[in-house]
């Protein structure tokens, strides 16, 4: 798999497991929440919060009421959504600043009005290319990362081509924030060294992740260790 195809694939992997990462933030469903953003996904929430509180407020005075109140969404997910889009977003900016291209002008007024019709129609369709990065508008970790995509294959639209540069930090960033989320969602592998060894003196490895629980394996004898299973009660 080449630099571009590696790069390529965690961009779109991103944005596939965005809806992923919607569905582990919190257990309520949010309709309509899908392509509007993190912070229109947590105004929302915030929302749901607000009618939540308002509906217990009564209960509050009742001793039989009182206990831990669950936390709405998961702050390890929500820090890992955050970060990555950020970092998308952010990544996107810079991009487009240095490759896309302004778009047309408008034809100047002392031009002949059929041409001037002309000029101004090719430059609004210019202006409103929906391949076009914008810095105002829908700007999320999918679309950033689509565009990004968009941008790595080589595919035509209102841009110049990638730097060497350009592609070297797309795809760390990309393979950065893949990695995160596959952490978060608890779908990659992990290999691990221990600095304890086996009693044979070789090294201990443990392997775990993709929802399997850990295995540690001696390198040299090749003895196992698994995690105890939990009690049943």
């Amino acid at each position: 798999m080449t630099t571009t195809t590696t790069t390529a694939h965690h961009l779109r992997t991103i944005a596939l497991h965005w809806t992923d990462l919607h569905q582990a933030l919190g257990d309520r469903p949010i309709h309509g929440a899908f392509g509007r953003g993190l912070r229109d996904y947590l105004r929302t929430l915030e929302q749901y919060d607000r009618e939540e509180v308002a509906a217990l407020r009564a209960l509050e005075r009742d001793p039989a009421q009182i206990g831990e109140r669950p936390v709405p969404i998961s702050l390890r997910v929500y820090e890992t959504m955050r970060t990555v889009e950020s970092a998308l977003i952010e990544l996107a900016d810079q991009t487009a600043a240095d490759v896309q291209r302004p778009a047309m002008a408008r034809a100047p007024r002392h031009w002949p009005a059929p041409d001037r019709a002309r000029r101004d129609a090719l430059a609004d369709a210019d202006a409103t290319d929906p391949r076009r990065w914008r810095y105002t508008g829908r700007r999320t970790a999918p679309h950033a990362a689509l565009w990004l995509c968009a941008l790595i294959e080589g595919r035509p639209g209102p841009w110049r081509p990638l730097t060497d540069a350009h592609r070297a930090r797309i795809g760390r960033v990309a393979a950065g924030a893949l990695h995160r989320i596959e952490t978060t969602l608890d779908t990659s592998t992990v290999t691990a060294t221990l600095t304890q060894r086996c009693a044979c003196g070789s090294v201990i490895e443990i392997h775990g992740g993709a929802g399997t629980p850990p295995l540690a394996r001696c390198t040299g004898c090749g003895r196992t260790w698994r995690a105890p299973e939990p009690a049943v009660a």
